[in-house]
């Protein structure tokens, strides 16, 4: 997997691209803004693999890092992981807002960094992949989800759910059986990171399982997050 990393100080970038080489990413360096922008054009890119994933750090020499990512966002599509130091909770906002998908905050945990690398990558490829065309459900046992009206049903009957119920619920619908981390879900439903989110989540899993009239529904993974259990079709008398 191809990785573009962005960062202009060279003993950072060096220890950071030895790591991602270990786990198998591709490294491209480029120091300033405008060398990330060259990187990602078309043309550098031609016969190429496509980059996976820009880690971008803010803190650059020639342009400010959130301008960088507005560009970046109006050449290519490719996820956009921030790494800087500023914590507060309006710069992630703004870095989000501008089309960034994860943000991650210095000093980070390297386990951590690869996990958000993965999940990024993991929801474009998703992405990527041709859904359910109009007008189709998806069937899973008892559970009707219907993508593109938004529409649920148990056992034929309609099930009135939030924007964001319905979001987590066709989320874990993508992969039933698999499980989904807690970061990467409020990542991919709520555009955030974790801090502050959890409880949301565990409201959300809760009104799910009860509107659904399923608790088995939504299987709880000790530590790591959440699954959805295909419910076996009803039996009849």
């Amino acid at each position: 997997m191809r990785l573009l990393l962005v960062e202009d100080d060279d003993h950072v970038a060096a220890a950071l691209a030895a790591v991602l080489a270990k786990h198998g990413f591709q490294v491209v360096h480029a120091r300033s803004g405008e060398e990330a922008l060259q990187a990602l054009l078309p043309a550098a890119n031609a016969g190429k693999e496509p980059f996976a994933v820009v880690l971008l750090d803010l803190g650059l020499p020639d342009q400010d890092g959130y301008q960088v990512c507005g560009k970046i966002r109006r050449i290519t599509s490719t996820p956009v992981i921030m790494v800087t130091a500023r914590a507060d909770v309006r710069s992630r906002i703004h870095g989000l807002n501008l089309g960034a998908d994860d943000y991650v905050v210095k000093p980070y945990d390297t386990g951590e960094l690869l996990a958000r690398i993965h999940a990024v990558s993991r929801r474009r490829a998703n992405e990527e992949e041709p859904g359910p065309a109009a007008g189709t459900a998806q069937r899973l046992g008892r559970l009707t989800l219907e993508l593109p009206t938004r529409r649920v049903s148990v056992d034929g009957e309609p099930v009135q759910l939030t924007r964001k119920e319905f979001d987590l619920l066709a989320l874990l619908a993508q992969r039933p059986g698999v499980v989904f981390g807690r970061e990467q879900i409020i990542s991919e439903v709520w555009r955030t990171s974790w801090e502050g989110t959890g409880r949301t989540l565990e409201v959300h899993v809760a009104s799910l399982r009860g509107k659904l009239g399923m608790p088995a529904l939504i299987e709880t993974v000790r530590g790591v997050g959440y699954r959805l259990v295909v419910p076996a079709p009803r039996q009849g008398p």
